[in-house]
């Protein structure tokens, strides 16, 4: 219950109870606590990942942004755009990675849709750095959405 009501607080905290989390060897507890976290709603998610990037906790905003790839595309999406305009450009094209590593290219193709001019080109950087195939599949997959042309 601790946990979960830590979550929910202030995300510039997160880095604070991250380390005292490991100084009183209850470093266990870290990850059930990003898992709470990666379930807040997006403006939070995308709040958490800018604190944890900005304390230098990469791995920790890593594993938060992959464990938020379970939610739906519209939440992604808010996500994404929530980090974009808080400029954690970093951060976006991370949890777009790791969506576009587990998910399909066609719910990529809905992310886009949420604001075509903004996350097509994030979404298709993206995917170029995850894999050649996994571009062109989106990029198959944006066509067919008519998000772009041929």
């Amino acid at each position: 219950m601790l946990l979960c009501e830590a979550a929910s607080g202030p995300a510039a905290r997160l880095p604070v109870l991250a380390a005292e989390l490991h100084r009183s060897g209850l470093a266990a507890d870290w990850p059930t606590l990003l898992w709470e976290v990666a379930s807040l709603p997006p403006d939070r998610l995308a709040e958490a990942a800018a604190a944890l990037a900005e304390a230098g906790r990469d791995e920790d905003c890593g594993r938060l942004l992959r464990q938020g790839v379970a939610r739906p595309t519209d939440e992604i999406a808010d996500a994404v755009l929530a980090l974009a305009d808080a400029g954690g450009r970093r951060e976006a094209d991370a949890l777009l990675a790791a969506f576009l590593r587990v998910r399909t290219p066609e719910e990529g193709a809905r992310i886009a849709a949420a604001d075509p001019r903004r996350l097509v080109p994030q979404l298709l950087s993206a995917a170029r750095a995850v894999s050649p195939g996994r571009e062109r599949d989106l990029v198959h997959a944006l066509r067919v959405a008519g998000l772009i042309s041929a």
